[in-house]
């Protein structure tokens, strides 16, 4: 599974990869709102116009972090679903793997998230998704009876229901203790399993297969 960062010193050659590492650490710390480029290169002890050899601007380095993100869930799914068998239970142990990334890479999550990125700009970022809207959408492919309307509404439905669920648990809906992070993943697989019992009840959504979520 990839990390987050890998928490290494700049070596020559690397720049773009230590600038990633770096800009995670300073969200962790500060928030999205509170990192910058010139903190970063301080940070990482080098000129402040170095980055802009590898990133346009604040939000191009914003675009590199977010697509670390994207991977890191994907695994993250893809880790949580490994022992699924069914359609149900593959939507369900993604729900969890999100929330799960969730609670343990925040900074990630907030990157992704939090950022506000013009994603059309950024289509490395667009392809990155691609891989975990799979995850989702296969199995409510198979669920949906193959109709894309239905599988899109239902994907869309599951990933806003552990992405609500991540939300709340960075809010301290469900403690602040040890065991604050498996009590909303556990939450979180529930209620999609609760949603996925009803789920001829949620209407189709024309197009939803192609909507530009994460």
């Amino acid at each position: 599974m990839r990390r987050a960062g890998r928490k290494q010193h700049y070596h020559h050659g690397d720049l773009r990869a230590a600038l990633v590492d770096t800009a995670i650490e300073l969200i962790a710390e500060r928030g999205v709102a509170g990192f910058s480029l010139a903190e970063a290169s301080r940070r990482l002890g080098v000129a402040v116009s170095a980055p802009y050899r590898h990133f346009a601007d604040r939000q191009e380095l914003l675009a590199a972090v977010a697509v670390r993100a994207c991977e890191v869930l994907t695994d993250t799914v893809a880790a949580e679903s490994a022992d699924a068998h069914t359609s149900i239970e593959a939507l369900v142990a993604a729900a969890r793997g999100y929330v799960r990334f969730g609670v343990e890479q925040r900074a990630l999550f907030e990157a992704a998230f939090g950022s506000a990125l013009d994603r059309p700009r950024h289509p490395e970022l667009v392809r990155a998704t691609g891989p975990l809207k799979d995850a989702f959408l296969g199995a409510a492919l198979d669920l949906s009876d193959g109709d894309p309307d239905r599988a899109g509404a239902l994907a869309l439905a599951v990933a806003t229901t552990a992405h609500g669920h991540a939300v709340m648990a960075h809010l301290g809906a469900f403690g602040t203790g040890p065991d604050a992070a498996e009590l909303a993943i556990g939450r979180a697989g529930d209620a999609t399993r609760a949603l996925l019992t009803g789920r001829r009840a949620i209407p189709p959504l024309p197009n939803a297969l192609h909507l530009d979520t994460p």
